[in-house]
C-alpha cells in the first residue's frame, strides 16, 4: 500500500514505547499495534489528533504517501476494477 504509517520512527525519535503512547492517549495497545504494522484500513481524526498531540508532530509526519510502492501491490482477485 502506498500509504505508510511512520509510528515506529516517531516513537524511536521521541524515545517512547508503544505502551507508553497507548497509556498517554487512552487507546488500546492492540489498536495502536494494528496502526503501527500497517494493517489498519482507516484512522479516526480523534485518534490522529491524540497521536499528534502526544508525539508533538503533524499528521504528515505520521502518514506518508510512498510513490515507489504505488504499483507494487498485488491485485486482489476478488476485487473488480
Amino acid at each position: 500500500m502506498p500509504v505508510r504509517i511512520n509510528l515506529d520512527e516517531l516513537l524511536w525519535q521521541r524515545r517512547m514505547t508503544l505502551t507508553e503512547l497507548s497509556e498517554s492517549i487512552d487507546i488500546t495497545l492492540a489498536n495502536l499495534s494494528i496502526l503501527k504494522t500497517g494493517k489498519a484500513r482507516a484512522i479516526r481524526f480523534s485518534t490522529l489528533e491524540a497521536i499528534c498531540r502526544a508525539l508533538e508532530c503533524q499528521p504528515g509526519d505520521l502518514i506518508v504517501f510512498d510513490h515507489d510502492t504505488e504499483n507494487s501491490e498485488p491485485k486482489d482477485p476478488d476485487h473488480e476494477d
